[in-house]
């Protein structure tokens, strides 16, 4: 059986890190399936979606380490061609990835007691985002 859901979700850009577990959680409950797995997948090349501990010293952390290795501040040929000044967003959404999957049992996301799931928006300015939930399993 498949199940197919989307969060319509706005946010700020730069590094904007919005905790999207409650509703992918819920999609898992309204799929019925017990077994399976759940893809989330951000729809789109400057977002992201990952885990992480949804605490405010740890999001500042991600963020810092984000600048470290994407910076803002520096050229990037994608400026260069196209002038919309989110090279940086494109190479920050390539190294976290656009989606995870996560282990659906006993008829909830498999998750650990600290870990979330949230989407990373790094794009230049606000953004209206699309989560793509996908359930599959018995």
């Amino acid at each position: 059986m498949t199940f197919s859901s989307f969060i319509d979700i706005g946010t700020r850009g730069f590094s904007d890190v919005i905790d999207i577990t409650a509703k992918v959680e819920a999609a898992v409950r309204e799929s019925g399936i017990g077994e399976g797995l759940a893809s989330v997948f951000v729809i789109g090349s400057t977002a992201s979606v990952t885990t992480i501990e949804f605490e405010s010293g740890v999001i500042e952390d991600l963020k810092d380490a984000l600048e470290r290795l994407a910076p803002r501040e520096i050229s990037y040929r994608h400026d260069t061609t196209w002038g919309d000044g989110n090279g940086f967003a494109h190479v920050r959404a390539a190294l976290l990835k656009p989606g995870i999957t996560v282990p659906v049992t006993g008829g909830a996301a498999l998750l650990g007691t600290w870990q979330q799931i949230v989407l990373v928006d790094f794009d230049n300015r606000p953004r209206q985002r699309r989560v793509s939930i996908q359930i599959v399993g018995e």
